[in-house]
């Protein structure tokens, strides 16, 4: 299937900015959907940026204006660039992909979970 690989965590002032990249790679598949979430500590994991196939995005209210989300089709990866960044920022960020994989001479829907990476707002 699809392995989803993040980086570009870290620890950044208030204010300041990180870009989270997230690469995708396996078999023959075809992306359809990317997404990024967050769940900080004693919180519920949430969506925060998509970007669908006809490169449609939406953002939630607490990241609008802030993050952008982008894709590289070619190379299989998706960004998330954060600006002006806010303690409440902090949290582990998860990319997400939903995808079509070849398997047994068909395409079939599929999803993938990255492995979270940190990212730590504070002065």
């Amino acid at each position: 299937q699809v392995q989803l690989v993040e980086s570009g965590g870290g620890l950044v002032e208030p204010g300041g900015s990180l870009r989270l990249s997230c690469t995708a790679s396996g078999s023959t598949f075809v992306l359809r959907f990317w997404a990024w979430y967050r769940q900080a500590p004693g919180k519920q994991r949430e969506v925060i940026a998509s970007i669908g196939n006809d490169d449609y995005t939406n953002y939630a209210d607490s990241v609008r204006g802030r993050f952008t989300i982008s894709r590289d089709i070619p190379d299989n990866k998706v960004y998330l660039q954060m600006d002006s960044l806010k303690p409440e920022d902090t949290a582990v960020y998860y990319c997400y992909a939903e995808f079509q994989y070849f398997t047994r001479g068909h395409y079939a829907p599929s999803s993938s979970w990255g492995q979270g990476t940190q990212v730590t707002v504070s002065s």
